[in-house]
Formats: structure tokens, C-alpha cells, sequence
């Protein structure tokens, strides 16, 4: 670093990244700041320095020498586990300042030898006292994964077996009983079980309720009336339940049926075509249910507004992964067993991929990564309506339950009136009113005789 560089820093001020000592404090409050750096996005501390004004008060060669001594001995004697730290000597108006640069740490979470675990807070530092938050330092090192931790008070009864057999068929082409082993062992080879608990990925793919035990991992949907969030008046709002595969169709349900759809050249009788590409919008979704941060007890938002749409998944990127790294397909798996789910049973592909396909779709996508507010938000701007080609006009399309029978006939054909009204979770005769209008629309037909027969997507 020069001196230009360097006096620009100290211009700023202090930050979560950048301390200054005028001199040197004692040992323990400088491996408590070198704790805090190593555990958040590590940073440098600047001796020689002022903190209170920032003035430039310098340091002899023989401060210097000892000051390096004893920071080595710090990072190495003062702190579990050991970090290693760099040092420089930069002269700014003639005066010497020595800078010691800490990098963020990948063996999570660093502490003092009293145990104390410490982090960055603006410009301070503080203690780390909630398990959850030890946890993610845990997660950032890939010492444990959220999602394979066991959930208390779960058990082999929470487990719905009619989906976990359908996946065992679909993946294994068998049935559970044919693998000669017990079926608790076969539940803890797959991750879903461990010890006598439902795993969390376990959970969230074939617990009977999820959010019985997770009652915040849901989806907040609300479509508003106008561009602000703190506007009291919406046009639909729902708190979004179930498995994950569930709350995906959901939510994909929720945008189809808040959302404009264009005829764009098509047929009269067709439903149009949506005002923002539908591969896009399941990679956002997708994105953000797969690899959200599971130790934030937060729901996704999934917010429409009349100028655009946002997806706010809980936690920022992880890992040192970038806005700009994950646009070239840069990807870390923060919930690998989720992931492997996930490929097995929603268009997921986890291969970095999903993001390129969601731009290359809608190439004006924002994404703002939030470590403050540690959440990462996905905007897509709307078709403004001045702006359609009048000429092919605006079609209001299906509703969300009718978009809901749709994707239940795309995975089920032939699927009868009973089991897309336990689906929907609506009675016999509202089932009966969506099919029938859905039929007027000619998008499903029936087949077959009324005891054999079938729905079917056209």
C-alpha cells in the first residue's frame, strides 16, 4: 500500500474494516479486535494513528520492531485457532505507521483465550452470545451444515411416508423395503434422519408439517398496490406453507396470479405469455429457498409491486462469494443436503448455473447482496403497462388456485377431482368451480368414464 492509498483510508474514518491505535493498548483488547476481524470480513488495524480524530501521531523504528513482535505473539499465543497476520510500515508526511492486515477467517469461529467469540458491529466489536449465530461461523468453515442438524422434540411419526415412498420410487426405481436394511437405517443414510430427530432437510422435505417445528421457514407473498413497501393497501398477501417443493409451486403459483400476462402473438383462447420470463423467475425462487441462510429464523419475501418484483431470501452471500462472482456461475453449496433434495425433486440443477439462465432470460435482474442487513435481494422490473403493444393487449390469465391445478396435472396427468382437491386443499365443490372454468378455457380436458378417468393438462 502507498501513502496516497493510505492517507484516502484514513480519511474515511474508522469502519468494520479499518481500527486505529494511536499506541499500544493491552494485549487482550488487540486479540479481541483481531478476533472480531478474523470472524467477520477481516480488515487491518492501523498503529500510529489517533482513533478518536484521526490524526497522524507516528511511531519511533524501535516501536515498530516491538510492536510487530508482540502482534506475532498474539496471533499466535492469545488466540484459538491460531491466525496469521501481515505487516507493513507505510510513511505518511514523514512519519512512520505500521498497518497489521487481517484476513477473514476460514477455520470460523476465532476466540480470545477466555473462550470469548467476538465480531464486528459497525466500527466496534461485540460478543457473540446466541447459538444460532455461533452456528453460521461454524457453517461459513464447513464444519456443519445447518441443514443436517437434527430438530428437537421430531421424531420417525412426523415423516409423511406416501411422499418419502413416491421418492424413493421416483429416484430408486424400488420400494423401501427392498434395500435389506432396517428402515431406520435407511432414513439416516438419506440424511433424514439423525440419531431418533428429523434432520432439517429431512423436515423440509417430507415432514408431515414443517412449520409445526420451523414455523418462521415460509414464504411471505404480497402483491401492493403501487412501488412502496410501506404501503398499507395490497391487491393479495399470503403466508405460503408446506415442504420446500411445495412452497416453490406455491410461490410460482402466487407470481402467475398477481402477475400480467401478454398474449405476445398468441391465439385468442391462450392464457399469454408472462410479462416476466417464468424460467427466471424459478431460478430466483429456487435460489432462494435452496440457499438461504437456515440459521436465520426469517421467512422469504416475495414482494410484487406495480414496477417490479422482489425475492429476499434471509442471509448474504456466503463464503466470500460476490454479486459480480456469481453472475459467472460461482456457486457454494451452503445446504448441501437441501441441494441434493432439491435435484432430485424441482427443476433444480445445482451447478452455479441458475443464475446465468435467470439473467440470460432477464438480463436486467439486480442483485444486492446485504451483509449489514444479512439478506440477499433479487429485483426484476415489470412491463409497465404504458409500455405493452396495445395491439396485443393484456390478459389477466388464471387465477393462483387455477395455476396451482395447472402445475399439480403437469406433475400428476390424469390426476382425479379428489386428489387435485386435497391438493389445492379446497372442498369438492370449489374443486369442481376452478376445473370447470379451467376447462372453458380449454386449457385441462377429462378423460376416460367418470370412474376411471382422468385430468389432463391440454
Amino acid at each position: 500500500m502507498n501513502s496516497k492509498e493510505l492517507q484516502l483510508i484514513i480519511k474515511c474514518g474508522e469502519t468494520s474494516t479499518v481500527q486505529f491505535k494511536e499506541c499500544f493498548p493491552n494485549q487482550d483488547s488487540i486479540a479481541a479486535e483481531m478476533v472480531a476481524m478474523s470472524n467477520a470480513r477481516g480488515g487491518m488495524i492501523l498503529f500510529g494513528i489517533k482513533d478518536k480524530t484521526g490524526e497522524i501521531i507516528g511511531l519511533s523504528y524501535q516501536e515498530i520492531q516491538q510492536l510487530n513482535s508482540i502482534l506475532a505473539n498474539i496471533a499466535t499465543n492469545l488466540l484459538r485457532p491460531v491466525i496469521y497476520i501481515q505487516t507493513e510500515t507505510v510513511i505518511v508526511d514523514e512519519r512512520s505507521l505500521l498497518i497489521a492486515h487481517i484476513a477473514e477467517g476460514d477455520n470460523k469461529p476465532y476466540k480470545d483465550l477466555n473462550g470469548i467469540i467476538w465480531t464486528k458491529q459497525g466500527e466496534d466489536k461485540r460478543k457473540v452470545m446466541e447459538n444460532s449465530e455461533i452456528m453460521r461461523l461454524f457453517q461459513c468453515s464447513g464444519i456443519l451444515y445447518a441443514d443436517e442438524q437434527p430438530i428437537p422434540f421430531t421424531s420417525e411419526k412426523d415423516i409423511n411416508g406416501y411422499a418419502l415412498d413416491n421418492f424413493i420410487r421416483k429416484e430408486y426405481g424400488r420400494e423401501k423395503d427392498s434395500f435389506g436394511i432396517l428402515y431406520t437405517e435407511l432414513l439416516h443414510n438419506l440424511h433424514i434422519m439423525k440419531e431418533d430427530r428429523m434432520t432439517l432437510a429431512g423436515l423440509l422435505f417430507f415432514g408431515k408439517d414443517p412449520q409445526q417445528y420451523r414455523p418462521t421457514f415460509v414464504i411471505k407473498a404480497v402483491s401492493f398496490f403501487g412501488n412502496d413497501i410501506g404501503g398499507i393497501n395490497y391487491r393479495d398477501s399470503k403466508d405460503i406453507t408446506g415442504t420446500l417443493p411445495e412452497l416453490f409451486e406455491k410461490g410460482m403459483s402466487f407470481l402467475k396470479a398477481n402477475l400480467h400476462n401478454i398474449q405476445a402473438g398468441q391465439g385468442f383462447n391462450s392464457i399469454g405469455k408472462l410479462e416476466i420470463s417464468e424460467v427466471a423467475l424459478e431460478e430466483i425462487l429456487q435460489n432462494a429457498l435452496v440457499h438461504r441462510d437456515y440459521t436465520r429464523n426469517a421467512p422469504i419475501r416475495l414482494l410484487i409491486f406495480d414496477n417490479r418484483v422482489e425475492i429476499i431470501s434471509p442471509g448474504c452471500l456466503p463464503d466470500g462469494l460476490t454479486v459480480e462472482s456469481i453472475k459467472l456461475g460461482s456457486a457454494v453449496v451452503r445446504n448441501p443436503f437441501i441441494a441434493n433434495f432439491c435435484a432430485k425433486t424441482m427443476p433444480y440443477r445445482g451447478l452455479g448455473s441458475g443464475i446465468i439462465r435467470a439473467l440470460q432470460e432477464e438480463p436486467n435482474i439486480k442483485f444486492i447482496n446485504e451483509p449489514v442487513g444479512m439478506q440477499f435481494i433479487s429485483v426484476i422490473d415489470r412491463i409497465a403497462d404504458e409500455g405493452v403493444n396495445k395491439d396485443e393487449g393484456i390478459n389477466e390469465g388464471i387465477n393462483e388456485l387455477e395455476s396451482l391445478i395447472l402445475t399439480f396435472l403437469e406433475k400428476k396427468p390424469g390426476a382425479k377431482g379428489y386428489e387435485i382437491a386435497e391438493y389445492i386443499q379446497k372442498g369438492a365443490a370449489t374443486t369442481e368451480r376452478y376445473l370447470r372454468s379451467l376447462k372453458d378455457k380449454e386449457l385441462i380436458e377429462y378423460k376416460g368414464s367418470r370412474k376411471t378417468g382422468g385430468y389432463y393438462k391440454k
